[in-house]
C-alpha cells in the first residue's frame, strides 16, 4: 500500500514538472504550475494524494528531507565576509517590514473586529500569522529565472531572518493569549527549542563538515561528504521531532540553511561553486516537491466562501509588506530598487501561514471555537488566493527591478541609467558574486 502511495506522489511530481514547463511558456513562473498541480491532485479536488497520505509518517519525513535540501539555497549565499558591509542594512529592513506588517494587520483587524463584535485579541493572532514570509516560492523564482541584483541579494538572507522573527512573534502572541484565556499553549522551553535547535543542528554539523571538506581535493568526494552531512542533519531533526516534540515542529529549511552557511564560510569559494553545480539538480527537484506540498492542503472550495475578512487579510498584509519594506529601505538607505520592489517578493506565505493557523486553531478550539473557525476560514481562503497572485507579483517585481537576465533589455531608459550609475561604485549589498555563479546546469527533467 505504501508503495502505491509513493508511486502516486512520484507521478504528481512528474506532472508538476510538466505543468510548470507549460506555464512558463506563457511567461508565468513555473512555480505557479507546481502549486496548481498540488491543489488539483491534492485531497480536496481529484484526491490522488489523500489526507491519509499527507498525514502519514513517511510522507512527512519525505517532505522535511526536501525542505532541508531547499534551505541550502539560502545558506550558500550567506558568506559573512561578503555581507559584513550590508548586514546591518538587511537586518534593519527585515525587522521593520516584519514588525510593521504585524502592527498594520493587527490594527486593521482590531478595527474590523470591533465593528463586527468579535473578540479583539484575535487581531493579534491575525497579525502574528501575517508577518511571516514563506521563502520557498520567491526562492523558486530566483532559481528559475537566475535573478541577480540588489533585490535578490537582500531577499535571500532576509528570508531566513524573517522566518525567525515570525516564529518568535507568533509563538509569543499565541502563548500569551493561551495563558490568559486558559487554553493550551506551547511552553517557553519548546518555543525556544523550535527557534534555536535548527540553527544548533545545522551550524554544528555544517562546521564539522566544512573542516572535513577543507582536506578533500576530489570534487566527487567533496559532494559526497556535503550530502552525508546534510543527511545527518535531517536524521537528527527527525529524531528530535519524533521523540522530543512528538510532532514535526522543527523548521528544516532553517536546518539546511544553517548547515550550508556554515560550510560556505569554511571552504574556499571555488570549491563551494563546484560543489553547488553538482547540487543543482537536487535543489531543483527539492523546490518542485516543496511547492507541490504547499498546494496539497489548500481547499479550493474555500474560495467561494471567502468573505470580507479574507479580503482585509490579503490587502492589509500586502500593504504592510510592501509599505514597510519600502520604509525600511529608505531608513537604511538601501538601493532604490530594493526600496521599490523588495516588498512584492515577500508576499507569498501559504506554507508558514497554514502551519501557524493550525497551531492557533488548536490553541483556541477549546476556549473559543467560533473564533478558531474565523481564523481557519479566513487564512486558508486567503492562502489560495494570495499565493497565486503573490507568485505573479513576485516575478513582476524582479522584472521591474531589472534582475531577470533574459528581460533586462526591456527595462526603461531611466532604470538603465540608474543601473549604469550604480555600477560606477560597488553596490551597498555585496552579498554574493551572483546567483549565476552557483546556478545549475542540469534541468529537473534530466534529473527526473
Amino acid at each position: 500500500m505504501i508503495a502505491v502511495d509513493i508511486l502516486k506522489v512520484f507521478a504528481i511530481i512528474c506532472i508538476a514538472f510538466v505543468v510548470g514547463k507549460l506555464v512558463s511558456k506563457i511567461k508565468l513562473p513555473a512555480i505557479l504550475g507546481w502549486l496548481i498541480t498540488g491543489i488539483v491532485f491534492g485531497p480536496y479536488l481529484v484526491g490522488v494524494v489523500t489526507l491519509q497520505i499527507t498525514e502519514s509518517l513517511w510522507y512527512k519525513i519525505f517532505v522535511k528531507v526536501f525542505e532541508c535540501f531547499a534551505g541550502v539555497m539560502i545558506g550558500r549565499e550567506i558568506i559573512f565576509k561578503k555581507i559584513a558591509r550590508s548586514g546591518k542594512q538587511i537586518i534593519g529592513i527585515t525587522v521593520i517590514q516584519a514588525l510593521g506588517t504585524f502592527a498594520f494587520v493587527t490594527l486593521a483587524f482590531a478595527v474590523t473586529f470591533l465593528i463586527a463584535k468579535i473578540p479583539v485579541y484575535l487581531a493579534f493572532v491575525m497579525g502574528g500569522i501575517a508577518l511571516a514570509t514563506a521563502p520557498a516560492p520567491a526562492l523558486s523564482i530566483v532559481n528559475e529565472y537566475r535573478t541577480d541584483g540588489p533585490v535578490t541579494r537582500t531577499l535571500i538572507p532576509l528570508a531566513a531572518i524573517d522566518d525567525v522573527i515570525g516564529v518568535i512573534v507568533f509563538f509569543t502572541t499565541i502563548t500569551v493569549i493561551g495563558a490568559v484565556k486558559g487554553g493550551q499553549s506551547a511552553s517557553v522551553l519548546s518555543t525556544v527549542g523550535m527557534i534555536v535547535l535548527p540553527f544548533v543542528i545545522g551550524i554544528a554539523l555544517g562546521a564539522a563538515t566544512g573542516f572535513v571538506l577543507r582536506k578533500i581535493k576530489n570534487g566527487i568526494g567533496c559532494f559526497a561528504v556535503f550530502l552525508t552531512g546534510l543527511v545527518f542533519c535531517i536524521g537528527i531533526g527527525v529524531v528530535i521531532d519524533c521523540f522530543v516534540f512528538r510532532a514535526f515542529t522543527l523548521n528544516y529549511l532553517l536546518i539546511g540553511m544553517s548547515f550550508s552557511a556554515a560550510v560556505a564560510n569554511l571552504i574556499d569559494e571555488q570549491k563551494l561553486n563546484e560543489m553547488m553545480k553538482k547540487y543543482g539538480p537536487i535543489l531543483n527537484i527539492s523546490l518542485v516537491i516543496v511547492i507541490v506540498n504547499l498546494g496539497m492542503p489548500l481547499d479550493y472550495r474555500l474560495i467561494a466562501g471567502a468573505g470580507i475578512f479574507t479580503v482585509i487579510y490579503i490587502l492589509s498584509r500586502a500593504v504592510g509588506k510592501v509599505g514597510c519594506a519600502c520604509i525600511g529601505g529608505k531608513i537604511t538607505k538601501a538601493d532604490s530598487r530594493v526600496t521599490k520592489w523588495l516588498g512584492f517578493t515577500l508576499l507569498p506565505h501559504s506554507g508558514v501561514s497554514l502551519v501557524f493557523t493550525g497551531i492557533a486553531v488548536n490553541t483556541l478550539s477549546a476556549i473559543d471555537p467560533s473564533s478558531a473557525a474565523v481564523i481557519s476560514g479566513t487564512i486558508v481562503a486567503a492562502a489560495i488566493i494570495n499565493e497565486v497572485i503573490a507568485v505573479i507579483l513576485a516575478k513582476v517585481a524582479f522584472k521591474k527591478a531589472g534582475e531577470i537576465p533574459s528581460e533586462r533589455k526591456s527595462a526603461s531608459p531611466s532604470e538603465e541609467t540608474a543601473t549604469a550609475e550604480k555600477a560606477v561604485e560597488p553596490p551597498p549589498l555585496e552579498m554574493t558574486e551572483t546567483l549565476s555563479d552557483t546556478e545549475t546546469e542540469n534541468t529537473v527533467g534530466e534529473t527526473l
